[in-house]
């Protein structure tokens, strides 16, 4: 009879170990779906940004159109991406 409950002690010590391996490996995963995730957005956010810098004649306007108030350079700003937008169009039309 003394044997049972040991190897039933045994056995439940097997199985929280199976257990802390599979939470582990669980966890890892997790962590390696995240570093692709991030990644992949990363990669996307660098291509589609360096797509209409590449059709700009001056990529940098956007940057240098600072005026004195910040009214003047939003409406410099939304001058520049109209043109961008029409630009874009004729483009992808």
């Amino acid at each position: 009879m003394n044997e049972k409950p040991e190897k039933l002690n045994q056995e439940i010590e097997k199985t929280e170990a199976r257990l802390r391996q599979a939470q582990h490996k669980e966890k890892m995963l997790e962590h390696q779906i995240k570093t692709l995730n991030r990644k992949e957005r990363t990669h996307r956010l660098c291509t589609r940004g360096a797509m209409p810098e590449s059709h700009l004649p001056h990529p940098n306007v956007i940057c240098q159109n600072a005026a004195p108030t910040k009214a003047e350079t939003l409406a410099g700003i939304k001058e520049i991406v109209s043109v961008t937008a029409d630009l874009m169009t004729k483009l992808y039309s």
